[in-house]
């Protein structure tokens, strides 16, 4: 035991030596390595901010120009953002990660994070770049201090699945206490509002087919590993800097794809380019399921009754079978019957059956509910 101890001691010592002299030498080591490639990338506007880790701040236009306020409906489309009050624009921080591998699991790193802040008439976006794994921890350390303002909400798509899941990894393999953030993921928000639309749901179609965002010559996100190990063996920053360019259009891309989904959500009848079916019978089970929960204490989106989301969901669903949704007409004629507009519902009952065709499972469903319609207004 003893020698055992004396061996601990001799180790602790070793470590406290060591420590000493890397603080000793922290200011050359902040500063980079005197390289052609760190040189450059200062040259870029990028700064040391730690052992191997560096950083720069970019301003590009705010996807959302004058708006000051979001609408109370934006909770429908996220419901990640359903239980909470609407934050403020300025409240989104905007978050994506560049790795060293396109699957999870403890042997990938992350060497590139961008996060992005909505500031007036601009998006500001700050970057953090790993040089080597060396300096992971201090690029960690930089990274969690975008996480401290507790009113912030993180902004992600797909982030959930693999952004977050890799920063807790990475934070737990150095010893780092993961950060703990409200998180919402466009992901299947924006799958329910294109899918149908657009071959495949990524964030690049979506910009491309839906936005109309053009990235020019941008690097594809996959090639990230392939890039960044190239840098580790070469020095040469040429394609390096693509990556942190194609990090910065993914904020950016990512920013917009939110105010896109504002916009819908603030009037969804007057939008177009969305599956106005599959959002109408959404919307509608989403505030039914909320009602529910309300009886329980929990508050509407807008932190009164629920009377306005469920006006706008009746109004788009009426518009969504108006325009040839049997589903929606199925629905709506229901809806109709449970409120004793006989008259609409057979209307929308018609609709529907037109739509469907005979011997399928809705077509048989709508006759049997006409029929029953019938009856009632025989009652009376």
């Amino acid at each position: 035991m003893a020698n055992l101890r004396d061996r601990l001691k001799r180790i602790q010592e070793l470590k406290q030596t060591e420590t000493a002299r890397q603080a000793v030498a922290l200011p050359a080591q902040t500063e980079c390595d005197s390289s052609d490639g760190v040189n450059e990338l200062k040259n870029r506007g990028w700064d040391a901010c730690g052992f191997k880790t560096m950083k720069r701040k970019v301003n590009v236009p705010s996807p959302f120009k004058s708006i000051k306020s979001l609408p109370a409906a934006l909770a429908v489309l996220v419901p990640d953002l359903a239980g909470r009050d609407i934050p403020l624009p300025g409240d989104f921080l905007f978050f994506d990660l560049e790795t060293t591998g396109l699957s999870g699991g403890a042997g990938t790193a992350a060497f590139l994070a961008a996060f992005g802040k909505l500031k007036t008439g601009k998006l500001q976006i700050t970057q953090y770049l790993l040089l080597d794994y060396p300096g992971e921890n201090d690029f960690l350390e930089a990274v969690l201090q975008e996480f401290k303002n507790e009113q912030s909400v993180i902004v992600t798509y797909n982030g959930k699945c693999f952004d977050s899941q890799i920063l807790r990894t990475r934070c737990l393999m150095n010893a780092i206490k993961p950060p703990f953030y409200f998180h919402a993921d466009l992901l299947h928000p924006a799958r329910r509002l294109w899918k149908n639309i657009i071959l495949g749901c990524s964030q690049a179609s979506i910009e491309a087919k839906i936005l109309g965002i053009d990235r020019g010559d941008d690097i594809p996100g996959a090639l990230a590993p392939e890039i960044w190990f190239e840098f580790l063996k070469t020095g040469r920053i040429e394609r390096l800097t693509g990556i942190c360019d194609h990090n910065c259009a993914d904020i950016a891309g990512l920013a917009s794809i939110l105010a896109e989904i504002a916009r819908i959500a603030s009037d969804p009848a007057a939008a177009g380019n969305y599956d106005i079916e599959r959002l109408s019978l959404y919307w509608r089970g989403f505030i039914r399921r909320r009602e529910r929960n309300s009886r329980s204490g929990e508050k509407s989106p807008d932190g009164g009754s629920f009377a306005g989301l469920r006006l706008t969901g009746e109004k788009l669903l009426r518009l969504a079978a108006d325009k040839n949704s049997g589903c929606a007409a199925y629905v709506y004629s229901y809806d109709l019957m449970r409120k004793g507009n006989y008259s609409e519902a057979f209307k929308y009952i018609d609709r529907g059956l037109k739509l469907f065709e005979e011997g399928t499972v809705l077509h048989d469903k709508l006759l049997r509910r006409k029929e029953r319609l019938i009856k009632k207004i025989n009652l009376k």
